[in-house]
């Protein structure tokens, strides 16, 4: 609050705090950011991806594979002394969340269901060199699939929640590792193979994000010495 003298008046004038100031902005930011993504998505005249596209294919096991990166993250997020860690692991969680949540939008306004019984069918033309069935072109098993996606098994979770210290650090960074190499190619073979823009616009950032994200992940398991 300050006061200005008009003539033998004083006049009061009232002033927003700072952080009210940056609070207003950051909402109107996150308010044009949401329209700008809104019609990104609407954009595109006659292009809704169809049941058994590329594009509706990768939302589906997208969400699924961000869903276990999400969590693998806050488990180490809480977890880990290590500030640089802590600060990647934030990053990851906030990051997949989002676009998880983008991702369900998708098939949401194409009219299509979130689930599919074929995890991965979709890649079966695309030149990722992902398998995409058993032997003798069997479905593939729920186990076949995480390994497919570079996903973690249930026991390498349970190790993950159990670990603490530097063990627990370097336990995330190889499951991550891994797991963001399985997400490079899905998001390739949408870029491939994919029809809409929004969606093969979010599989390139994807795409270099996490390309980063794997450099930053080596060099701090160097750091960290881990075997």
């Amino acid at each position: 609050m300050t006061t200005e003298t008009v003539g033998d008046e004083p006049v009061t004038e009232r002033t927003l705090p700072p952080w009210w100031v940056v609070l207003l902005v950051g909402l109107a930011v996150a308010a044009v950011a949401f329209s700008i993504g809104r019609f990104s998505t609407f954009g595109i005249a006659g292009s809704t991806p169809a049941e058994g596209s590329a594009d509706a294919g990768f939302a589906r096991d997208m969400q699924m594979h961000h869903a276990q990166a999400v969590d693998m993250a806050m488990a180490i997020y809480a977890e880990t002394d290590d500030d640089e860690l802590r600060a990647l692991s934030y990053d990851i969680a906030t990051g997949q969340s989002s676009q998880r949540g983008e991702m369900l939008d998708w098939l949401v306004r194409w009219g299509l269901p979130q689930y599919s019984d074929s995890p991965m069918a979709w890649m079966a033309a695309s030149g990722s060199g992902h398998a995409h069935g058993g032997a003798a072109g069997e479905p593939q098993t729920d186990e076949q699939i995480r390994e497919a996606m570079g996903m973690a098994s249930e026991e390498e979770l349970t190790e993950l929640r159990a670990a603490t210290g530097t063990s627990a650090d370097c336990q995330f960074l190889s499951l991550m590792i891994r797991h963001h190499e399985g997400a490079i190619p899905m998001a390739e073979a949408v870029l491939e193979l994919g029809s809409d823009e929004r969606v093969k616009t979010v599989a390139e950032t994807m795409k270099k994000g996490q390309t980063f994200e794997i450099q930053a992940m080596t060099s701090m398991q160097q750091r960290l010495g881990c075997s």
